[in-house]
């Protein structure tokens, strides 16, 4: 049920939830869990705007009391740069369907594995084709945390916060504004990691590596001078740069030192600011992985070799390693191999798309509907010598968000036969990444900041209403 009024959902979270002073009180905790934080994440992804602003703040604040709150990585990897941790590849992974129950998924993994270090990001592209602006990522996923009883930082990422490169090379500054516009959105949301993606601006035609790099560099340090005059008080976001598009040529040392070397001149230009945590490589892997006509996935050789010096190399320059994407639909037997070269992150998404999609429990009309819906919506993508297995495979992440409610509203034993096979995914990824038995080593080195938004104009409104605010 989505409530139709600010009104009508305050009244119905009385018991559970206080308010007064502009400040949320918890009641009942085993009430919000049990019932009432299922019907405010409902209303912060359903709801009528002031339904959702007013949804999203309770679900906010009840983070902030409960010990739910974003976090921000930055000292973790850092840290990883002085090796007072290694052997460890924090996960990054894309939530781009039924976030709050998925996100749910991971936590009990999380609490089952006592995982900590472990990063839940949507891209720039996802927000658009699923329908999630940065609010409402993070709201499902307190919302999850909160449900699932998990206490502790939870590392919101943006990730590939990407300039266009087709908009850069005709109107450079407002490419540049589209990405600061977006920050601007997420960073007040507890989007406190950034993978900062300017690769799109390298231009290979210059003989001296400085020069392929320049617009990259520059841009990056613009965009991190941007981010820092926005962080909240006791926040250093966690910055990733990027030095090669993925699906691309393999990066190289002297490509990565170059990027570096150039960004911290770049960056020491606008005073004494915090860099870089992580650089982004490729290492021979594409997003969503290359798929045959038949459907499979084809395999792909990841040069760890190359992961490995790069990391290294890094690490050299104060970052806390090099990240590898379009990592999840590499064959299982190869995640071990991360830790053991030092990968400091890894991202995972279209896997778990994939096993949700495809898994018995997906219900077959459902998918024949989004199958149906692409031949009209997507047709303008289909390539002439693609089979409708590659065709579906490629676009059917297009449909995530036109079929939101469809997703979220499916049976109860269906959702339960999926999210127990997406929390066994998540424990997999854990154990074979190595960040199992990690929540005290994030603790100890993590400190979450108490971070209060403003409570919306309609929440004052029906407070008063109900004399519940000032």
């Amino acid at each position: 049920m989505i409530h139709e009024s600010v009104y009508e959902l305050r009244k119905n979270m009385v018991g559970s939830l206080g308010v007064a002073h502009g400040k949320v009180e918890i009641l009942d905790a085993e009430k919000l869990r049990r019932q009432d934080i299922d019907a405010l994440v409902r209303d912060a992804v359903f709801g009528s705007e002031p339904v959702k602003s007013y949804a999203r703040w309770l679900i906010w604040e009840a983070g902030q009391a409960l010990n739910a709150r974003p976090g921000s990585i930055h000292d973790f990897y850092i840290a990883r740069s002085r090796n007072e941790w290694q052997d460890r590849t924090v996960p990054a992974m894309n939530l781009r369907f039924t976030t709050y129950d998925t996100a749910r998924a991971a936590f009990r993994a999380a609490r089952a594995t006592d995982a900590g270090a472990f990063i839940f990001e949507i891209a720039r592209s996802e927000m658009s084709y699923t329908e999630q602006k940065p609010a409402e990522f993070s709201a499902c996923l307190i919302a999850a945390a909160i449900k699932e009883g998990f206490q502790g930082p939870i590392f919101i990422q943006g990730d590939h916060f990407q300039v266009k490169a087709s908009t850069y090379q005709k109107n450079p500054e407002a490419a540049i504004q589209e990405v600061k516009d977006l920050i601007a959105e997420a960073i007040p949301a507890g989007f406190w990691n950034i993978d900062i993606d300017t690769s799109t601006l390298v231009t290979l035609e210059p003989e001296s590596l400085d020069e392929q790099q320049y617009h990259n560099y520059t841009r990056s340090a613009e965009i991190t001078q941007y981010v820092r005059s926005l962080e909240p008080a006791g926040v250093t976001v966690s910055l990733g740069g990027e030095i090669g598009e993925v699906g691309e040529k393999n990066s190289t040392p002297e490509e990565l030192d170059a990027y570096i070397e150039g960004y911290k001149k770049a960056l020491a230009a606008y005073g004494d600011l915090a860099g870089l945590s992580k650089i982004s490589v490729q290492t021979g892997t594409s997003h969503g992985g290359v798929v045959l006509p038949d459907g499979t996935i084809a395999k792909v050789a990841v040069d760890f070799d190359t992961l490995k010096v790069l990391g290294e190399r890094a690490r050299q320059h104060g970052a806390g390693g090099a990240v590898q994407h379009g990592a999840s639909t590499l064959p299982e037997e190869l995640f071990n191999k991360f830790p053991e070269v030092q990968t400091l992150e890894i991202h995972l998404a279209t896997g778990f798309q994939n096993l949700y999609m495809d898994h018995a429990a997906f219900p077959q009309d459902l998918k024949q509907q989004i199958y149906r819906f692409l031949d009209q919506a997507s047709a303008d993508e289909r390539k002439p010598t693609q089979t409708d297995a590659q065709f579906y495979y490629s676009t059917r992440k297009k449909a995530i968000g036109p079929f939101k409610p469809e997703l979220w509203g499916m049976e109860q034993d269906r959702k339960a036969a999926l999210y127990n096979a997406l929390e066994a995914q998540f424990k997999f990824f854990y154990e074979k990444l190595n960040v199992v038995n990690t929540r005290s080593l994030v603790e100890k080195i993590v400190k979450p900041v108490e971070y209060h938004q403003p409570m919306p104009a309609s929440a004052r409104r029906a407070g008063d209403d109900l004399g519940l605010a000032d």
